[in-house]
């Protein structure tokens, strides 16, 4: 990804809810059969723009009727915590070992499939009408303990056909995950980019 200017960021931003209301991505059309998940990758250093304009277009999507689920990654890991009466462990813990070292000891815990499952489980189902798309936010502030690569892969197995919009602070480059655009990744994910770069319409195409 080239250099990403706030401008660009705010003019790629002003473009999703007329992506996510387009009735060929709410129907997963024109995407073979690949799974509808897509990925809004930006500068780390943007976040709070991100932030600011994801509650405005949440707001926007919620006014116009559409039923789907806005999950904070970050709000999910600790409410899995506290389901277990892990949350004051685990920042005690964090005091002590560090960062790397926690994330050692819980990477049983807070496993993406346990993340997956938990998702599914608390938000995805028995829903009186299936949802119309999922939105995913936080995983900047959830990293390293949750992995976009491996949490994406681990929802395939519970979202079924429901497409899901993951916000990634970092860099897609159409086949790996760079979590702040800083860290290498090796890690493969096929996936769509809900606006590329020069802020075109992909129509649908794989980045």
């Amino acid at each position: 990804m080239a250099k990403q200017t706030e401008k660009t960021t705010q003019t790629r931003l002003d473009l999703v809810l007329e992506r996510i209301e387009n009735p060929k991505f709410l129907k997963n059309d024109g995407l073979g059969n690949e799974v509808g998940f897509w990925i809004f990758d930006y500068p780390a250093q943007h976040e709070l723009i991100v932030r600011e304009n994801l509650e405005h277009i949440t707001s926007k999507l919620k006014k116009h009727s559409h039923n789907f689920e806005h999950i904070n990654i970050f709000q999910i890991l600790i409410d899995m915590l506290e389901s277990r009466n892990l949350l004051d462990r685990t920042f005690k813990r964090e005091k002590e070992v560090g960062t790397d070292a926690l994330r050692k000891t819980l990477a049983g815990p807070l496993s993406q499939e346990k993340v997956a499952k938990f998702i599914a489980d608390t938000l995805l189902k028995n829903k009186p009408t299936p949802l119309d798309f999922v939105i995913l936010s936080g995983l900047g502030n959830a990293w390293p303990l949750a992995r976009g690569h491996e949490l994406l892969s681990a929802l395939q197995d519970v979202m079924g056909a429901t497409p899901l919009i993951l916000f990634y602070a970092g860099e897609y480059s159409g086949q790996d995950l760079h979590p702040f655009g800083m860290i290498e990744s090796r890690n493969y994910y096929r996936a769509f980019k809900l606006v590329p770069e020069d802020g075109k319409n992909n129509k649908h195409k794989a980045a």
